[in-house]
């Protein structure tokens, strides 16, 4: 019967200077800067402004309507 530790079986036959070398990977800075987060910030309101218009536009509105609309009209 196997153990269950949270951990992947792979990471579990790791040798001793992988797992040294994947703790290097994942050692450094611990977060974002003030900086990163401004860019972050930007690039999410930018991409949320994009994603409305998109699907407040009329094509959209016409296509969900009318799929909508014949999904009614099939169960009926």
């Amino acid at each position: 019967m196997a153990v269950r530790t949270g951990v992947p079986e792979v990471a579990l036959r790791l040798s001793p200077s992988r797992w040294r070398r994947v703790r290097e990977l994942f050692r450094g800075d611990g977060g974002m800067s003030t900086a990163e987060y401004a860019i972050g910030t930007l690039a999410a309101a930018a991409f949320a402004s994009l994603l409305y218009t998109v699907l407040t536009g009329d094509a959209v509105t016409q296509a969900l309507t009318s799929l909508i609309r014949r999904a009614l009209e099939a169960g009926a």
